[in-house]
Order: C-alpha cells, then structure tokens, then sequence
C-alpha cells in the first residue's frame, strides 16, 4: 500500500509539472504574439513610407448645386381676364417679339372705344366754349365802343368783361377735359395693347404654368400670374453653395472643373461669374444654422445645340461651333459638382496630406531630453529645455511630419505648411526634398508613433489591420 501510495504522488507530481510548464510555454506564447501585435517587436512598428517630392500643388474648393440658365425671364401679365390663345408649348424654341400668349380683349376694347366715345364728346364741348368765348370777345368789344362814347354805363362794360373771362375759363377747361380724355384713351389703349404677350428675346419655353382657357390676373404696380418662363439655354451656369470658410480663397475668373450628374463620364469647363456678398443661412436656431454663399459658375463647353443654333442665326455672340455630336443637353435643374481651382503653386516641395498631423511638441521636447538625460548628453538635455520666456507645461501644438532617419528611428520635425489640394499639402518649411517621411497607418501618424522610435517600412501588397 505505502508503496502504490508513493507511485501515485510521484504520477501527481509529474502532472502537475507537465502544466506548470506548459502554461508557461502558453503565456510566453501569448506574450510575444501580442508584443508582436501591439507593435513592439524589435524591428519596430511597420509604417508606410513616403518621399517628399518638388510637385504643383493646385487649391481646390469643391462645392455642389444645380445648373440654371444665365438668363430667365418669367413672363406675367400686366393685365386679367381668360387666356383665348396660347401658340406655344412647353420647350419650344421662340424668336424675339413672338406671340407668346393672348387674353380674351372684350372687355378692354370696349373700354377704348368708351374712351375715345368720351374724347368726341370733350373736343365738341371745347368747340363749344371756343365759339361762345368768340361770341363773348365780340360783345365786349362792341360794349367797349359804346362805353367810350359815353352811350352805355360803366356797369354794362364791366359785365361784359366778365363774361368773356368767363368764357375764356370755360374754354380752358373744356380743353383740359379733352387733355383728359385723351390720356384715359392712351391707358385703355395701352392696356388693350397688353392682352398680347410678345417674346422680349430669342430662347426657350423651359416652363409652361398655365393652359389654354385659364383665367390669370395681373396689375402694372406688382407681378400678376406667372405664365411662363423663358431662358436662354445656349448659356448655362451652376450655382452653387461655398461654405464660409472656402468662400475667402473663391475670386472672380477662377476657372472650375464641373461634372453633372447626368453625364458621369464627362468633365467641362467653367468660370466663376459671380459672388454673393450676403450668405444663405439654412437650419433652425443659431447653433444648427449653415452659412453658405450662393456662387455662379458659368459652363465654357459648347452645349444644349438646338439653342445655340438659334443664338448663331440670331446673330448673338455664342463663340465657337459646336458639334452636334459632342453637345450636351443641359436642363435647368440638373444637379452636378464644382471644383473651383483657386490658387496653383509650382515647384514646391509637398508630401500628401495624411503626413501631417498636429501634436504637443512641448511633450516631445521632453521625452528627447529625457532620452539625452539617460544618454549622459548634457547638451542635448539643454537644448530640448524650454527656452526663456517659452512656456514649460503648457501644450504645445504644432503641426510636424515624422522624418525617417538612416538609423531607421523617426524624427518628429516641425512644419509650415501652405495650400493643399486633394491629396497633396505644400510644406513652406522645415521639410526638405528627399526626405523620407512616415505616411502611415494614421494612427500612427496621429497618435501612436513618437520622436524617436524605430520603424520599419511596410511591404507593398502586405494586409495589416488598423487598431484604434
């Protein structure tokens, strides 16, 4: 007994030795896998690495609206009643002063000959008061005469003079009277004038608001019913919303890169025409409101080809010859994407943007003066000291790329930075072409990776997954 008792501890105890061990080979296991993982394995944590190169660096603001028409006129009468003929149609092409639209004209022809009823009626009065001032200068005269020869009294005389400038008052406003008359028959005239609606310039019927047969109203002191709107459509822009902070860098004649949604696979040319100066505030209370400002870029490409065909036989300036091939068919309304190239730097020195990051670089200054104190270089630590006046604690941030060194360890360098387009960001200083520099992952770029540490370069086709 004492000895199976024996064999069967030593079997425990063999056991129990076999997991020690084996748990610890795991936990070694584990330990170097997520050393390994985390990033801290001795070739040093794997970036990507770029160089810094001497390129053009073009500024771009990118905005987004909808195409409209340079010119739009909406038509609206000046005048009420039923609308008796409607010769057009909803896109149709049409030439300067065509008939556009009719209103039934009854009523205001019957009002113009009412008027010129009323003028005969005031031109006979005033015949009428010219002949009885004649009659009435006649018989002053001859009472004067009699006066004179001392046949009348003085009492007749004066009548009679007052009855002539009686007369001659009446004459005056008799004259006024027809003065009257003739400006109500011009204004009914000019009205019945208004129930035709003529075209006020060659374009397009881009919108119809009404049908034959529809009563509109209309008055020549506000805007009456809108029954059509008229554009030209050989000459198209996009307007579109620049936020407030993009708005400062867009000027007058910047060129543009536009692409509408309708053509996917097409680019075209723009220019910027115009600039609002008050913003389009959109949203509820102050803090949820966007402030945007309204700005137009004309389209250079030829397009819309019927309507510029119209524009050359009309003999309005279009530019050059558009092939009908080549045309596209804008629609006001269109949605589409403005690139508005603001400012073009040349040969200068640029790394793409996830390069650079802003960190503390007082937190750098003492991490390196650390690294000098423990390295026994007393000039190093003095150096990374804040100077006089420059404050110790306090953060410091600082925009700066991480340069890697021949030893392989990154340097944090500080940077000033200038325009940037959509991948790459001009460096003014502190960056000298040829560097390499650490592009990323990005969080290393921004947070992880410090001054100092080693790095290797990432191998091209390799996966690795970024950890927040």
């Amino acid at each position: 007994m004492a000895k199976r008792s024996k064999a069967a501890r030593k079997k425990r105890t063999r056991r129990l030795i076999f997991v020690l061990i084996a748990s610890i080979v795991l936990l070694l296991v584990l330990a170097i896998v997520a050393a390994r993982f985390i990033g801290g394995n001795k070739d040093g944590e794997e970036v990507e690495i770029t160089t810094a190169q001497v390129r053009t660096v073009t500024q771009t603001v990118t905005a987004s609206g909808r195409v409209q028409p340079e010119v739009e006129i909406v038509i609206s009468p000046d005048v009420s009643g039923e609308v008796v003929e409607l010769p057009v149609v909803e896109g149709q092409m049409i030439r300067r002063n065509q008939l556009l639209a009719r209103i039934k004209p009854d009523f205001y022809r019957a009002q113009v000959e009412q008027a010129e009823a009323n003028l005969s009626q005031t031109k006979a009065q005033e015949a009428q008061r010219r002949a009885d001032l004649m009659m009435r200068e006649q018989d002053r005269a001859r009472q004067k005469q009699l006066f004179e020869a001392e046949v009348i009294a003085q009492e007749i005389y004066e009548q009679s003079n007052t009855q002539y400038e009686i007369a001659q008052a009446s004459l005056e406003a008799a004259q006024f009277a027809v003065e009257s008359s003739e400006a109500r028959l011009k204004e009914v005239e000019e009205q019945l004038s208004k129930t035709a609606l003529y075209a006020p310039m060659d374009g397009t019927v881009s919108k119809l608001e009404i049908e034959l047969g529809e009563r509109v109203t209309g008055n020549e002191l506000q805007a009456g019913t809108p029954i059509m709107t008229i554009a030209r459509l050989d000459q198209m822009e996009i307007e579109v919303e620049v936020s407030e902070n993009d708005v400062v860098n867009v000027a007058l004649g910047d060129t543009a890169r536009i692409e509408v949604d309708a053509y996917p696979e097409r680019t075209f040319k723009g220019v910027v025409t115009e600039i609002a100066n008050s913003a389009r505030l959109q949203g509820g209370s102050f803090q949820e409101q966007v402030t945007n400002f309204p700005v137009k870029v004309r389209i250079l490409d030829p397009h819309n080809l019927e309507a510029h065909l119209l524009a050359q036989t009309s003999g309005t300036p279009i530019g050059e010859t558009v092939n009908a091939e080549d045309s596209p068919a804008f629609r006001p309304g269109m949605s589409g994407t403005v690139d508005i190239f603001t400012k073009t730097v040349t040969q200068v020195v640029a790394v793409p943007i996830q390069c650079v990051s802003v960190r503390d670089f007082a937190d750098i200054r003492r991490a390196r003066a650390r690294r000098a104190s423990r390295a026994g270089d007393t000039t190093a630590v003095a150096l990374e000291r804040p100077a006089a006046g420059e404050p110790g604690q306090r953060e410091q941030l600082r925009k700066m790329v991480f340069a890697v060194r021949e030893t392989g360890r990154v340097e944090a360098v500080e940077v000033e930075t200038g325009i940037a387009d959509d991948r790459f960001i001009e460096i003014v200083s502190g960056l000298e072409a040829g560097t390499r520099v650490v592009q990323g992952p990005y969080s290393a770029v921004s947070r992880t990776l410090s001054d100092g540490d080693e790095v290797r370069e990432r191998q091209r086709g390799s996966i690795t997954f970024e950890r927040d």
